[in-house]
């Protein structure tokens, strides 16, 4: 398993300067927020990209993920919410096929940088739309994505998240067994796991060989706020036990858009701990 840092955290810094910071503090691979004030999709240019890749290169990071989960470079200007609308599951076709599009655009910006994958939410169901009508929503349009991947070789991680129309472990195995392909996975967030009380053994076994990206933060109380690792409830040692079990050897990556006011200070501690931890794994 590989440490990796998402730019999230630098939501007051470029990408650039985010990713600099990033191989800074000795993370092998870095996430790369697919939205402002980062790569949004919609405004990314090739000068953008060229700097990108060259600053990639000299700083030897590797790109774990491109998190196109969010939207909020839709709305043309900086709030929380709704932050996953509009998605692959909206009931209004015209948003429905924006994010369809978008997803596109970001597939092409993991071909472009080397990311392995791309993360997708299911958005929340918008009232007024019934599931069943949602989850054909969400089936037709990754679909389409699907096979706009695949001719690129990339993957799409689905991330499952408390609210959401996909919210859990059995609704995103479901989905998995029922489209089937090689290219839709998950994008397993631990945290989100943790939250909502499942048993990591059962969501991990169960997803083995479909967990195509890690997102780690913890979590106190149950509570969705992200913390950094070794400072809530989380038992990270019985996690990478499970993971290492399973012969998980893709990257994790810390998120933490929850410390902006001081995210490098957050990923040094994350990191110091992770790599203890697994130290004391490795020598038992």
């Amino acid at each position: 398993m590989k440490f990796s840092f998402s730019t999230n955290a630098f939501g007051r810094h470029s990408v650039f300067d985010a990713v600099e910071r990033i191989a800074a503090l000795g993370y092998a691979g870095v996430e790369l927020l697919a939205d402002v004030p980062h790569l949004y999709a919609d405004s990314v240019t090739a000068i953008d990209l060229d700097r990108l890749k060259e600053l990639l290169g000299r700083t030897g990071l590797a790109v774990a993920n491109i998190n196109a989960n969010t939207a909020v470079g839709y709305y043309g200007r900086r709030f929380w919410e709704p932050l996953f609308e509009p998605s692959l599951a909206n009931p209004d076709p015209e948003a429905r096929r924006w994010r369809i599009d978008y997803s596109k655009k970001c597939i092409d910006l993991a071909y472009a940088v080397g990311s392995p994958c791309v993360s997708v939410t299911s958005g929340r169901l918008v009232p007024g739309c019934e599931l069943p009508e949602a989850l054909d929503f969400l089936r037709e349009s990754l679909g389409e994505l699907l096979a706009y991947a695949g001719e690129r070789s990339i993957r799409i991680g689905m991330e499952y998240e408390p609210g959401l129309l996909v919210e859990r472990y059995e609704e995103l195995a479901a989905l998995l067994e029922e489209i089937d392909s090689p290219c839709l996975g998950a994008n397993l967030d631990l945290g989100h796991s943790h939250v909502l009380g499942e048993d990591p053994a059962t969501v991990i076994r169960g997803l083995s060989g479909k967990i195509f990206h890690l997102h780690v933060e913890d979590i106190r109380a149950r509570k969705h706020y992200h913390l950094i690792p070794g400072t809530g409830d989380m038992n990270f040692a019985g996690l990478f036990e499970i993971l290492d079990e399973q012969g998980y050897a893709g990257f994790a990556t810390v998120e933490l858009y929850t410390y902006p006011h001081r995210p490098e200070a957050a990923g040094r501690e994350a990191l110091q701990y992770l790599r203890s931890l697994r130290a004391r794994q490795k020598s038992t």
